[in-house]
């Protein structure tokens, strides 16, 4: 079960990182075709006014897919020098409240960013220039912290716990 579990966890990681990479390169590369074509052909800029838009929409989305990987890799804020002078033991005890605490938080931004997606989902907004409903946007801070959850859940129950170390470290923080 453990093995499957792991297998799982090793597919959400990749779907994620090619995600926010695919995303983070087609973003640069409107941006970029953008910037182009108002100094190269300023006339046609008016026809690319979406990308604006569409950029800001997928910075959002880079943004809050990013905090997952950035947890996971220990690029985070930490307060290491206060978790460096704890015993192991100590240590172990107070990543299980930092987990807690995290589990806690993160359901919460999931309940409320459920909330304003349904909210925004039933006012009807749309973009103005892309004219996409707008609650696409508002999807990307739920999924974000659905990914944190999962990852203070699977350190909470030993299964991908990161803060298991060999010393009281917080290189730890770290991913394998």
């Amino acid at each position: 079960m453990t093995n499957n579990i792991q297998m799982l966890i090793k597919y959400i990681l990749f779907i994620e990182r090619f995600t926010i990479v695919f995303l983070t390169i087609s973003m640069v590369g409107l941006y970029g075709l953008n910037v182009i074509v108002r100094e190269v052909v300023p006339q046609y800029a008016s026809l690319f006014a979406w990308i604006d838009e569409a950029s800001r929409i997928l910075m959002v989305w880079v943004v809050f897919l990013s905090i997952g990987l950035a947890f996971d890799k220990g690029r985070h804020i930490a307060m290491t020098t206060l978790l460096n002078s704890f015993s192991k033991n100590r240590f172990l005890q107070f990543g299980k409240i930092i987990d807690l605490l995290g589990f806690i938080f993160s359901s919460y931004c999931i309940w409320l960013g459920f909330k304003i997606t349904i909210f925004v989902y039933n006012s009807g907004q749309v973009s103005p220039t892309l004219n996409i409903p707008m609650f696409i946007l508002y999807v990307a801070p739920t999924l974000g912290f659905t990914l944190i959850f999962v990852r203070y859940t699977l350190s909470l129950l030993n299964i991908h716990n990161r803060f298991y170390t060999n010393n009281n470290s917080t290189e730890n923080l770290k991913a394998d």
